[in-house]
């Protein structure tokens, strides 16, 4: 499944949250595919943030990363940078942005 979502950087800390992705753990990442994403790309523009995913099933990746150790952190550090976050908890399952149109 495919999955869109939008966040905000906050606007004084844009260097800093791009700064983060160049050095996101390889734990983290291991265990984001671990929980059956294949892909996942974010996209800047000013200070809104789109995210694309693609996973076996979102509910089940949020669920396996919410409590795990090394995603706390990462959430925890995120927090500082964001004015919008993406959520983890069970109704984050339903935050994806809703398609609107796809190129037949």
């Amino acid at each position: 499944m495919r999955i869109a979502l939008h966040t905000k950087v906050r606007a004084d800390r844009i260097a800093e949250y791009e700064a983060a992705h160049r050095e996101v753990p390889v734990e983290l990442t291991d265990a984001i595919r671990a929980a059956g994403a294949t892909s996942w790309t974010i996209w800047r523009s000013g200070t809104d943030l789109f995210h694309v995913l693609e996973c076996e099933d979102y509910g089940r990746l949020l669920a396996e990363l919410e409590k795990l150790p090394v995603n706390i952190a990462w959430q925890a550090r995120m927090a500082e940078l964001l004015d919008v976050k993406h959520d983890y908890s069970s109704e984050g399952a339903e935050a994806g942005l809703p398609v609107v149109w796809e190129l037949p």
